[in-house]
């Protein structure tokens, strides 16, 4: 009786521990979190501080370099990297509880483009997972290459998602894959041609294709529910447009203030929020009910981040660094601070804070307060960031540079005891 009481307990508590390795709520499988606005699940309690030697849970050396964001899920971290020299794009995946390398897998080999941006790399968007498979995307032989791999980096498809041939712009790829249902959905968008198109999950079948005007952006689609239904949200051309995820089909577009944007489209329950761009500076907030009615607008350029809705209002930073608070009804300014940039990540929050890194390596943390400005502390780890971090878990996954003789990529756990 013993002998079963016990077999049967050690069963109680693997379920248990199973359970919630597979719990989505404890994982971050696309870019910009659960559910792609930046927000963490709720009762997450990260740390607000972090040094070399305060909250660091582990480290790892990350090969090659990339500005994608970790991707976790289950006891697994997705990365996706580069090698310039060699002209490799890989898949890496790290054990999550000790950051230990698992695999390394190679999912493309040259057509690398002759040019990008100084601030990009040849491995910037952000690895999405269905808890089975990791999806990713990569430049690479004037095409998007959209590859299917299963938790242990094996291979299971890849394929040519559309041609991506930039000409007057040639600064690269940044635009990270999304999931809904079944489909995988990608862009690309340059002054060539523009494309959205979306395949099966299981076997990388095309599902649908809409072309999109030939002009040059960065930002990555998204799903959203938004004025009652169900919009995958894209902004750049002058344009910000909504279309039915299962189907391509547009839903609306209305005009947008900038050419080119990179940031992500965010929302509340009725509007749809952008920021860029080039050359043309602004923010503007539309109603996403198909009527192309302009909420709100501003001149302020967020460029490279992605800005993030919380409780009816807006928070952004801008490329040189000052964070903004507005209403989200209204665009009226609740604050406005100098943090220090510059800065390509996006915010992300978690409980009650907000969380910016800059491009030398300083993580700010400030309360989600709209009455006033609330700096809680500076982070410094490294010298060079420019991916997004990953809260989940009450952990945050940094992904860090330190330049030298010997440029090297970091990818660190912070938590507390």
């Amino acid at each position: 009786m013993r002998i079963l009481a016990a077999a049967a307990l050690t069963l109680i508590l693997l379920s248990l521990g199973t359970t919630a390795v597979a719990d989505e709520r404890s994982d971050w499988r696309q870019w910009r979190g659960p559910n792609g606005n930046g927000i963490a699940a709720e009762g997450q309690t990260p740390p607000t501080e972090w040094g070399d030697s305060k909250n660091v849970v582990w480290k790892t050396p990350v090969p090659g370099r990339g500005h994608s964001s970790p991707t976790v899920v289950g006891g697994k971290i997705i990365l996706t990297t580069a090698h310039d020299e060699a002209k490799t794009q890989s898949v890496l995946g790290f054990d999550r509880a000790t950051g230990k390398p698992l695999w390394n897998t190679v999912v493309n080999r040259g057509g690398f483009p002759r040019r990008i941006h100084p601030k990009n790399t040849h491995a910037t968007p952000t690895a999405a997972t269905n808890g089975k498979q990791v999806f990713v995307t990569f430049d690479a032989h004037t095409a998007v290459q959209l590859a299917a791999l299963d938790l242990d980096g094996k291979i299971l498809w890849k394929k040519s998602a559309g041609a991506f041939e930039p000409r007057r712009y040639p600064y690269g790829y940044a635009p990270s894959p999304t999931l809904y249902r079944n489909l995988v959905i990608v862009s690309g968008e340059s002054d060539a041609a523009g494309f959205l198109a979306a395949f099966d999950q299981k076997d990388g079948r095309e599902v649908w294709r809409t072309k999109r005007t030939a002009q040059i952006s960065y930002t990555s689609p998204i799903v959203a529910k938004v004025a009652g239904r169900e919009q995958l949200l894209m902004s750049g051309a002058k344009t910000i447009a909504a279309y039915d995820p299962a189907t391509g089909k547009e839903l609306w577009s209305t005009e947008g203030l900038c050419t080119v944007t990179c940031g992500t489209v965010v929302w509340d329950d009725r509007r749809v929020f952008v920021s860029g761009g080039y050359p043309q500076r602004g923010t503007i907030a539309v109603h996403a009910d198909g009527s192309g009615k302009v909420a709100w607008k501003n001149t302020v350029k967020c460029y490279e981040q992605s800005m993030l809705v919380h409780n009816g209002y807006v928070y952004a930073v801008d490329d040189g660094g000052t964070a903004y608070c507005w209403k989200a009804d209204s665009g009226e300014q609740q604050w406005r601070t100098r943090l220090g940039g510059p800065i390509s990540a996006s915010p992300i929050l978690a409980g009650g804070h907000l969380y910016v890194s800059n491009e030398r390596g300083t993580t700010f943390v400030f309360k989600a307060d709209p009455a006033k400005f609330q700096l809680v502390a500076g982070n410094r780890l490294g010298d060079s960031t420019f991916a997004t971090p990953t809260i989940c878990g009450n952990r945050i996954y940094l992904r860090i540079a330190t330049r030298g003789r010997d440029r090297q990529e970091w990818l660190y756990c912070i938590g507390g005891k």
